[in-house]
């Protein structure tokens, strides 16, 4: 399983999100600090999920991190993340 299936498979399970893109983007950080040769170490996702209703971005940010925490102690450099619930995800 690759990197981005398992974040996958664990945001998924820890937030049940509406929606969910995961983009791997170690292309665009090729030959810079983190990057590794193959990439799977620069990431941007965008969870929307219920999960984050009345919650601040830092906690929904934590959240996310936490869900993620082993990937981040390993092959993930950098993870971006845009975290919405469903009704901000609406409002655009």
């Amino acid at each position: 399983m690759n990197v981005a299936d398992t974040m996958r498979r664990k945001l998924v399970a820890a937030l049940s999100p509406r929606r969910l893109v995961i983009k791997d983007e170690s292309h665009l950080h090729a030959g810079h600090a983190g990057a590794q040769a193959g990439g799977e170490s620069h990431f941007r996702v965008l969870v929307v999920s219920t999960a984050f209703e009345g919650r601040s971005q830092v906690e929904r940010q934590r959240a996310v991190n936490a869900a993620l925490k082993d990937e981040l102690a390993g092959p993930v450099h950098a993870l971006a993340m845009r975290t919405l619930t469903p009704s901000e995800f609406e409002a655009g």
